[in-house]
């Protein structure tokens, strides 16, 4: 980061160095319309007690994802000193504006704070968001947690993701907090274009960072809640901030690869889509995923999209109306280990029992015991 930017313009009302609890607000000055001199208040908690590490918690990355929000409000109004060794920063919102709007992007300038790292004091009100996390925040950090769901466009099974990484070392601690998130699903996840993550932001400064992603649909349930409050308890465990035993899944938890951009298949239509594949199914190169059917006409024939690799259907497009560039499925490869050959890494730590774990609202049988059922190419 260069010496020569100036310092955020964001303020904190809590102070990091002080034990206890204390609830506050990011304040970002700014000048709208409503607002002359008005200021964006994210929220944030800080929880410290002592000596030990410092755990970065963060949801509402995105707008519209509202397990980590939910989850993370709720952790901010609850967690005591006591139950914390180190401090743990609890941000439910990082972009306020758009949690605020039910966006994914901020209403203020439609900035996508996870495509603005590592951000600009000077820039707008999102890139100055990400400038105060890459500046400030995440140099107190030792492991950060950032979580994701599929928002109102996608429907994803429950992940908790690490990244391949030039550092082993870094990679291996991640990938640990990824499996001990206990979520049905490990992943090493291949990201489209990384440069402006958060993700990147946070792992180019040598921290441990686990992402998840934890349904979707622009909504909460039950299950998928209680997935998501258990997994951030076992990453505070896990990482030495909090005492207790790690809980995992009642079913094996399955590791899925995304080696590469394969993974990912997008439209190069508009229409209605049709999926024939389910969350959680195994499908093999060539099956058809969906079929887009033309709107503007009857009688036309519908384009098939095809899996361009064997494995399972871990992400969905969520609305039926597509457009060209939208991303309809996801398909991972299953995985005996994530580990990369000859790594040092520890062995995925021993879980106690846990309540059977949360599935997608979509509700996916798991890909180590179901079968393909998605039907056979086109002749």
């Amino acid at each position: 980061m260069s010496a020569t930017l100036r310092p955020s313009p964001i303020s904190a009302t809590v102070d990091f160095d002080a034990q206890g609890v204390q609830h506050g607000f990011l304040k970002l000055p700014i000048s709208i319309d409503t607002s002359a001199w008005g200021a964006v208040m994210i929220p944030i908690t800080v929880v410290a007690n002592g000596e030990g590490p410092t755990a970065l918690l963060t949801g509402g990355n995105h707008g519209d994802e509202y397990e980590g929000i939910t989850s993370l409000l709720k952790l901010a109004s609850t967690l005591k000193p006591e139950e914390v060794r180190g401090r743990v920063i609890i941000v439910p919102m990082m972009n306020t504006p758009a949690a605020e709007a039910g966006k994914r992007t901020s209403p203020l300038d439609g900035g996508n704070l996870n495509r603005s790292f590592p951000g600009d004091p000077n820039g707008g009100v999102t890139s100055q968001i990400a400038d105060y996390f890459t500046r400030v925040l995440v140099p107190m950090c030792d492991v950060a947690l950032d979580l994701h769901s599929g928002g109102r466009t996608l429907d994803i099974v429950p992940f908790a993701a690490a990244h391949r990484l030039d550092d082993l070392a870094q990679e291996n601690a991640s990938l640990a907090g990824a499996v001990a998130f206990g979520a049905p699903y490990a992943m090493m996840m291949f990201e489209l274009d990384a440069t402006k993550l958060y993700d990147t932001a946070v792992e180019s400064q040598g921290k441990t960072f686990v992402t998840t992603e934890l349904g979707g649909g622009g909504t909460s349930t039950p299950q998928s809640l209680a997935l998501t409050e258990r997994g951030v308890r076992n990453f505070l465990i896990h990482y030495g901030l909090m005492a207790g035993e790690i809980e995992k899944p009642t079913e094996p938890m399955v590791y899925v690869d995304m080696p590469d951009a394969s993974c990912y298949v997008q439209s190069e239509h508009s229409g209605l889509l049709e999926l024939t594949v389910s969350l959680g199914e195994m499908v093999q190169q060539g099956d058809v995923l969906a079929r887009i059917h033309d709107m503007s006409r009857t009688g036309a024939v519908p384009v098939e999209y095809r899996a361009q690799r064997d494995g399972v259907l871990i992400a969905r497009r969520f609305p039926a109306k597509v457009g060209m560039g939208d991303t309809i499925a996801v398909v991972a490869e299953v995985v005996e280990s994530l580990e990369r050959a000859g790594s040092l890494s520890a062995p995925k730590p021993a879980l106690s029992s846990a309540p059977k774990p949360a599935e997608s609202h979509s509700s996916a049988p798991n890909p180590a015991e179901s079968h393909s059922s998605a039907p056979k190419p086109a002749e």
